[in-house]
């Protein structure tokens, strides 16, 4: 029996017994080359492997198991038979050769888009041009064991070797065999997992559960769980949005679900959309108000829309929750300091580090918050922690330097601005500060460099442009002093008029005339 059934029998279910002995029918009767194609899941295919040797034992039985890719099948067959005799070769896992070289991202492969697809992946390329090697080579029957997502690439991929088919048979799955293959797949489901997956491995998982999804014994609940796998796996390959649509199929069923309603909003946090993270989360807290996960992402997407006083209420609500959250914590004290409250900030990290002391991004925040108190000693020592922990922290190197000149420590901020362009050649920051505190030295020529490294890679920058002139200017050089003031004035009229009329590097040449002139443009 074929994949097309006559209408007065449509509403009654195929059987499958009568469909294997079908099968077995047509492999049994025919003789020489033939191709047959079996629709069924990974579970089906190997219990058809184990039966069938023993309903026609009279024939000689072949098995190919592909458990990786492969380009090229006929090496394959060849090794496997090796001049053997044989009337049937049953091929299973010809679905890894099948995705691995498709350019295209989860949402065309959730919505079944296997038509107009990149490119034909190379096994089908194959199948296509060698099938007259296979008929002449190959006089036996072959029976391909697929899935229906494999099916469908080759009816669509490759119809020259799919023309050649001497049957199509798709045996019907039962109630039961969709129980035992969506627990296995809700068993296995684990997001750290899903991390560790290579993108093909995802894919076969998404049509894995995709196939699933669509059988008709499957039921309510496992419908629900399979579609909140979908959207973890396909949130663990960067697909934000394709998993917010699974996480919202999963809603429609379970609508009280507060995990598909935290990691909806994940994704949306993912996305920029932190409005409709928020309510998100909201849903979430209503469900399970001691969630401290879903306050903490609240108050993330909160801060990102600058709301940061409703910020710290939700890091508040999370750290009451779960006082030794680091991660609570640290957030909060970034707020604080974006607030100016750099005092509390401190104690905030002070109470992160207690549960993580290892964490170098909070010992590197504090010591900004610390710089902004000018208590720039206690600051070079939360950045020394840092550097302890993550000895290749640019902004570490980069913060400490900043710190170490505040002190009149140049010498030493050199090497902190030197480690810092080691980690980042291309930060034209650190270039300039690595200017002003070789300046400060007396250096002048060393500070001009690190200014016009600074412009190399940014060359509107009016620090840069400004930082030059005020060099020049100290070293006597009036005529480099004007052109570089003049293009830092061009970039920033307002502030850089405004710091050149009051700063001493320039009391040598205020009396100058052009001078003068530059500093009565209007702004």
């Amino acid at each position: 029996m074929t994949l097309n059934y006559s209408t007065w029998d449509d509403d009654f279910p195929p059987d499958p017994e009568e469909i294997y002995q079908d099968l077995l029918c047509a492999v049994e009767r025919k003789s020489g080359f033939g191709l047959y194609f079996v629709q069924c899941n990974p579970v089906e295919s190997d219990r058809f492997i184990n039966k069938i040797p023993q309903d026609i034992p009279h024939k000689k039985i072949a098995v190919l198991r592909l458990f990786e890719p492969v380009d090229k099948l006929y090496q394959q067959i060849t090794n496997c038979i090796q001049d053997q005799q044989i009337d049937i070769l049953l091929i299973k896992g010809l679905e890894y050769s099948l995705y691995k070289y498709e350019k295209r991202n989860f949402g065309e492969i959730t919505e079944g888009q296997f038509i107009n697809l990149s490119k034909v992946p190379p096994i089908l390329n194959h199948l296509n041009q060698q099938r007259e090697r296979f008929r002449d080579d190959f006089p036996f029957r072959f029976v391909f064991l697929l899935r229906s997502f494999s099916l469908n690439y080759l009816i669509h991929r490759a119809p020259d070797f799919f023309d050649w088919r001497s049957g199509v048979y798709e045996l019907p799955t039962t109630p039961e065999l969709v129980e035992e293959e969506s627990r296995r797949l809700l068993l296995e489901g684990d997001y750290e997992k899903y991390l560790q997956l290579t993108p093909e491995e995802k894919i076969e998982k998404v049509l894995e559960i995709q196939e699933l999804l669509t059988e008709k014994h499957q039921t309510d609940s496992n419908r629900a769980s399979l579609l909140f796998e979908l959207g973890n796996l396909l949130y663990s390959a960067h697909e934000y949005e394709t998993a917010i649509s699974f996480y919202e199929q999963e809603l429609k069923f379970q609508p009280d679900d507060h995990y598909a309603w935290y990691n909806r909003g994940n994704a949306l946090l993912n996305l920029g959309d932190n409005e409709e993270a928020i309510l998100s989360y909201n849903q979430a807290i209503k469900i399970k108000p001691y969630d401290h996960y879903a306050w903490k992402n609240r108050g993330n997407a909160l801060r990102n829309l600058g709301r940061n006083e409703e910020a710290i209420l939700s890091y508040n609500e999370a750290i009451g929750y779960n006082s030794h959250d680091h991660y609570s914590w640290y957030e909060l004290g970034n707020t604080l300091r974006n607030l100016g409250r750099n005092e509390e900030a401190i104690s905030s990290y002070n109470e992160a580090l207690k549960y993580k002391p290892n964490d170098h991004y909070v010992w590197n925040n504090r010591g900004i918050a610390l710089r902004n108190l000018r208590h720039n000693e206690e600051a070079v020592l939360s950045y020394d922690e840092a550097l302890k922990i993550q000895p290749d922290d640019y902004y570490a190197w980069y913060n400490r330097g900043i710190a170490l000149r505040s002190l009149g420590r140049n010498e030493e901020a050199i090497l902190s601005y030197d480690q810092a362009l080691k980690l980042n050649p291309y930060d034209h920051y650190a270039w300039n500060n690595r200017g002003n505190a070789l300046d400060d030295l007396g250096r002048t020529e060393e500070a001009i460099f690190s200014y016009n490294q600074a412009l190399k890679i940014k060359p509107d920058d009016n620090y840069g442009w400004y930082n030059k002139a005020c060099c020049y200017a100290l070293h006597g050089d009036i005529e480099q002093a004007l052109e570089n003031l003049q293009q830092a004035i061009s970039l920033q009229p307002t502030e850089v008029l405004k710091r050149a009329k009051t700063d001493l590097d320039f009391d040598c040449i205020r009396e100058d005339r052009r001078f003068q002139a530059l500093m009565q443009l209007e702004i």
